[in-house]
């Protein structure tokens, strides 16, 4: 399992920032080797992705969503991944978007992918390019600003 961690500054408010982040089906905008994502209810999405020539697909659960703060994800099956993706108000007119994400690549290819930080610098691309989406636009394409709670841990314990 890797863990990738990326940071970029973003010339546009938080919640400009943070709505645009929440509309999902824009991601081919911005994110290289995203096909499509469709979001099936609230919570799950599906997506369409091509990794070094190969086209997959998987469902996603977003396991927890905090307006102007965070949105965090897992995947259901397919390629293992989870993270994070945290909003942080610098002022008015400045957003630090951080994304850190837990990718245990699957077969010969990922593995290689992975090896060579082919992973880490697609994530540094797809934050440069989100902020050149949000920033050339100024504007969300939409929003959703529901509220949805980590689901309850259970303890060893509590079994």
């Amino acid at each position: 399992m890797s863990t990738v961690t990326e940071s970029i500054d973003v010339n546009v408010p938080l919640r400009t920032v943070y709505d645009q982040w929440t509309q999902f089906e824009s991601f081919p905008h911005f994110m290289s080797g995203v096909r499509e994502i469709r979001q099936t209810d609230d919570v799950h999405t599906h997506w369409t992705v091509e990794i070094a020539g190969q086209v997959r697909e998987f469902d996603a659960t977003i396991t927890e969503q905090h307006p102007d703060e965070r949105v965090a994800w897992k995947s259901d099956a397919g390629p293992n991944h989870a993270g994070v993706i945290t909003f942080h108000r610098l002022d008015d007119s400045h957003t630090r978007v951080t994304a850190q994400m837990d990718i245990d690549p699957d077969g010969f290819v990922e593995n290689v992918a992975d090896k060579f930080g082919i992973l880490t610098h697609r994530v540094k691309n797809d934050m440069k390019n989100f902020k050149e989406f949000i920033e050339s636009r100024g504007h969300e394409t939409g929003a959703w600003r529901g509220n949805i709670e980590r689901p309850e841990q259970i303890r060893p314990d509590e079994t």
